[in-house]
This record gives structure tokens, sequence and C-alpha cells, in this order.
């Protein structure tokens, strides 16, 4: 996994997981890569892996089953789509419009090229 020097890696690590979810490679109820695997997987730290799990169990992404492992929780994807949504809306969407209006962009040019990118 290529990191970006922008966003912290325990939360690129977390992106990672839930992009996992997101796409129906790991299920409600599965059993995710133990901290040590994934560590292993994506070449880090076990404690970044860790300070990961435990982001993602405090958002309710996944669980722990004490001597068992880590699981997908349930509505993990709910979940997962309405934090991102909020990241989006709070962070991204503000500098688009910034751009939007500085390189002198309408929606009319974005409907455009969205139906294109969605016609891919």
């Amino acid at each position: 996994m290529e990191f970006r020097e922008t966003q912290a890696i325990y939360l690129q690590i977390g992106d990672y997981v839930c992009e996992q979810i997101l796409l129906d490679r790991w299920n409600e109820g599965d059993r995710i890569p133990s901290v040590r695997e994934l560590g292993v997987d994506l070449q880090v730290n076990p404690n970044t892996v860790m300070r990961t799990y435990d982001f993602l169990q405090s958002n309710e992404i996944i669980y722990n089953k004490r001597g068992v492992g880590y699981f997908v929780s349930e509505d993990a994807k709910t979940k997962i789509i309405s934090y991102r949504k909020k990241q989006f809306l709070d962070q991204e969407l503000p500098l688009f419009f910034k751009n939007l209006r500085i390189l002198g962009m309408d929606f009319k040019e974005i409907a455009k090229l969205y139906e294109l990118f969605i016609a891919k």
C-alpha cells in the first residue's frame, strides 16, 4: 500500500478496511485479518493497525470478540457511508466549490463531465 503524507497512516489503513467492506470483500459478521496479519500485509507496525482498529471500533464499524479476533459490525456499510458523506461534505465539497469559483466553472459543465464519468 502506498501511503500519502497528507493523512495519518492509521486513517489511511482505516480507509482501506472500509473499502474492503464497501466492496463486499468483507461482509457483516466476517472475521477480518488480525492486527499482526494486516500489519504484515500492509508492511506497517502492528501498533499502527491497532490504532486503526481502535478507531474503527469506536465508530462501530468493527467489533472485537476477545480471544477470537475482529469482525465486521452489523450496518457497517451504512455507518461507513454516513461517515464518508459527512467527511466529504465538511472537507472536500467546500474545496471543490472554491475551485469551481476560481476556475469560472458552472454546474452545467460539471454535469456534462459527471455524465461522461458515469458512462464509463
